[in-house]
């Protein structure tokens, strides 16, 4: 069977690669794999890598960095370090980036205190689960000297790439109650694909859609058509019914 795609030769290959390492200052081994066999991903994974990390958006260079920042913490990626870069370079410092790790930690408590309230409140009256949350995050960003709207951006995208519901409830919501425009907040969510893939991408906006089709919180005339558009569903035809 022929090939479908032509394949660079190794003259041909080891050119592009240089010619990568000299773009970007760094050669990872995806890059090769990939220039090798799948030239024609190669060409669109650096399209979408531009768009979604170097391109400018919605957030400024800091709010970005600092959204990079607590979601490569959470997901541990240590070889993101150009986001410790560009975040320095930002304006951010070691203090701040430190907090940004102990918020990170923190917010696994969304989903802990939901837990305990769900399961134990009988035992634990006058818990309020999204208040003790509300509370740790205030007293964890108080001294950061960031918006906290993003600090929301932030967490809301942590809670995304680790796949904590609750959590992103909770800062969406808040989000729209500080008037953090929406697309901020998708930009900030759309920044997990990169480390953790699109499949979190899309559990997060579908708990995004759910808070908007519910009422939750009020979305903005275009957020809206999104909200109420029928049959969002893989197995549903356009009238919302589900096919087979």
């Amino acid at each position: 069977m022929s090939d479908r795609i032509e394949l660079p030769g190794p003259e041909e290959l080891r050119r592009r690669l240089e010619d990568l390492r000299r773009s970007r200052g760094f050669l990872l081994p995806h890059h090769g794999a990939m220039a090798a066999a799948l030239p024609d991903l190669h060409e669109a994974y650096f399209v979408m890598y531009r768009a979604l990390t170097l391109g400018r958006r919605h957030l400024d260079d800091f709010e970005k960095e600092f959204v990079w920042m607590a979601v490569l913490v959470a997901v541990e990626e240590a070889i993101g370090t150009h986001h410790l870069d560009l975040f320095l370079k930002a304006g951010g410092t070691r203090p701040m980036a430190e907090g940004i790790a102990r918020l990170v930690g923190y917010a696994a408590a969304a989903r802990n205190l939901s837990f305990m309230a769900e399961h134990w409140g009988p035992y634990l009256p006058g818990l309020d689960a999204e208040a003790s949350y509300g509370a740790g995050v205030e007293a964890l960003s108080s001294g950061l000297g960031v918006d906290p709207g993003l600090v929301d951006l932030a967490l809301a995208a942590t809670n995304a790439a680790v796949r904590r519901e609750a959590g992103l409830r909770f800062h969406v919501r808040a989000a729209y109650r500080r008037g953090v425009p929406e697309p901020k907040l998708a930009e900030a969510l759309s920044l997990i694909i990169w480390p953790v893939g699109v499949n979190h991408f899309l559990d997060a906006c579908g708990a995004w859609h759910d808070l908007m089709a519910t009422g939750a919180v009020t979305p903005s005339p275009s957020f809206r058509v999104w909200a109420e558009t029928p049959a969002q569903g893989g197995f549903d035809d356009a009238a919302g019914r589900r096919k087979g």
